[in-house]
């Protein structure tokens, strides 16, 4: 694929900003080389010789900084485009992500980013991003939280493109950045085609259902939009070309006029967007709107605390 084909879907997913991290990226060389990485020291961190006439080989410790090297190399690239002038910290305990290793579907990735602040610290969680590094877009969506949100989990499911470190970056009120990383196996992700027929998923297009799971003892609840949120990398089997990107890009979930979770999303959210988040479920009725490329609105209002 080239770039001048990647570039439009860029800037409709996450406006110029994405696009130059994209193209930042797409220039961005390879990964770096083990002298690059690190020069070891004669003796300590030295190559270990195998059997006689074996080449030497790099200790372990060596090849772990060159393979972790080598995986955030496009990281350095895009990350002053989507977190210009700021410095991101470690995760710190404050921010998890759990994702599987090798994924069974790349179109549809479960990640779980759990959020939680230290018994009496006063800060408050703002926002997390969670970024796939080797994707066109790799912004997959920045979520935000209403005021005094302290612990908090959300999950969700995206599309992972090749092989790719992604992370979930959690913001806290006095403007940190921390950050949680894991590696994903996974190819194809944005290019695979719609699990679902186009022409229901058309015909259900904005239907949206929500679920609380108060009464099973859960502090959770969980949202679906119904739409086939096109990459704009998807082949269309019929013309040969390529679905043009059509997807949700902002969602809004409130109660009572008070935000419970908003969402700004590129094409690296999967189809029938679904986020399963922490929810304590009051009388207040529950509002969820969500607006696509197409500047199609939708928009339901559930009961407080159920179905």
């Amino acid at each position: 694929m080239t770039r001048d084909m990647v570039r439009p879907v860029v800037r409709r997913a996450v406006g110029w900003s994405g696009a130059l991290a994209l193209v930042a990226m797409l220039a961005a060389p390879g990964p770096l080389t083990a002298a690059e990485v690190s020069a070891p020291d004669a003796g300590v961190g030295a190559p270990e010789r195998g059997p006689a006439g074996d080449a030497p080989r790099r200790p372990v410790a060596s090849q772990d900084v060159e393979r972790d090297a080598g995986r955030d190399a496009t990281w350095r690239t895009i990350a002053p485009d989507i977190f210009p002038g700021r410095q991101i910290g470690a995760a710190e305990g404050l921010v998890a992500l759990d994702a599987p290793g090798r994924a069974e579907d790349a179109a549809l990735v479960p990640l779980t980013v759990a959020l939680t602040l230290p018994a009496g610290d006063p800060r408050r969680f703002r926002a997390v991003t969670v970024v796939i590094d080797e994707n066109p877009s790799p912004v997959a969506g920045r979520f935000t939280f209403g005021p005094d949100q302290g612990d908090f989990v959300l999950s969700l499911r995206a599309r992972v493109n090749s092989y790719s470190q992604v992370r979930a970056i959690a913001e806290t009120d006095d403007g940190a950045l921390h950050m949680a990383t894991v590696f994903v196996k996974a190819a194809g992700g944005c290019s695979a085609p719609a699990t679902k027929d186009t022409a229901e998923s058309i015909a259900h297009l904005g239907d949206i259902r929500f679920r609380s799971f108060a009464e099973a003892g859960r502090a959770e609840a969980q949202v679906q939009i119904r739409h086939p949120n096109f990459s704009g990398l998807q082949m269309d089997e019929a013309t040969r070309g390529y679905t043009p990107a059509w997807f949700v890009r902002e969602v809004a979930i409130t109660q009572g006029g008070r935000l419970l979770l908003g969402m700004e999303g590129g094409i690296s959210i999967s189809e029938d967007p679904t986020f399963r988040f922490t929810y304590h479920p009051s009388t207040a009725p529950v509002t969820v709107r969500g607006e696509d490329t197409e500047g199609k609105v939708f928009s339901r209002t559930f009961p407080g605390g159920g179905s």
